[in-house]
């Protein structure tokens, strides 16, 4: 199960090109019989994602082999303080932990305009909670996209496409694996 926000749920592209939908073939690919489910919320933060994460996780045929985390982004846009999110990521993966349910968190960083206080923050919690919690990590979910407008939306938040296809070719191997173990 992906679960996570608009850069989940595939914000203006077609489903088939979404994250969950283009990882689902990659692994396949791989030769891996799975179902990625979305869970994507576009403009979820992760004390939206925390009140429904029990409810998707129920509403689930069978408990997922994997979720695949990615919340943050939003809570960073907005503001809110790196504790709270710290605070609510900390709370999902327990509950995913206590239903015995693997992770790969995808990060997030601060934006540059927030400053480097809130960075010095925001930035260390993916690591941290990753170690922890004896998660996989894929650091940043848009490295190597952002940066690059051939693969970003006009909004410059959001991936096209080719973007996500350069987000599953990153993280992949490491779903990959964390499926086989």
């Amino acid at each position: 199960m992906a679960f996570g926000d608009s850069l989940y749920a595939g914000y203006n592209v077609k489903q088939d090109e979404s994250f969950p939908a283009q990882l689902e073939k990659a692994l396949s690919a791989k030769g891996l019989n799975v179902q990625v489910h979305n869970a994507g919320v576009s403009g979820d933060t992760t004390a939206a994602g925390l009140q429904r994460l029990a409810f998707a996780l129920d509403g689930l045929p069978r408990k997922p082999d994997l979720v695949i985390l990615g919340l943050g982004g939003n809570d960073m846009l907005r503001g809110i303080s790196p504790e709270q999110t710290q605070s609510n990521l900390k709370a999902m993966l327990d509950e995913l932990k206590k239903r015995d349910i693997p992770v790969v968190l995808t990060g997030m960083i601060a934006a540059p305009n927030l400053g480097q206080d809130y960075a010095s923050k925001f930035n260390p919690i993916y690591p941290a909670l990753a170690k922890q919690y004896g998660a996989g990590l894929y650091p940043f979910f848009l490295d190597g996209v952002i940066t690059d407008k051939a693969l970003m939306l006009p909004d410059g938040i959001h991936p096209n496409p080719k973007g996500i296809a350069k987000v599953v070719n990153g993280i992949d191997d490491m779903v990959a694996s964390r499926l086989q173990s």
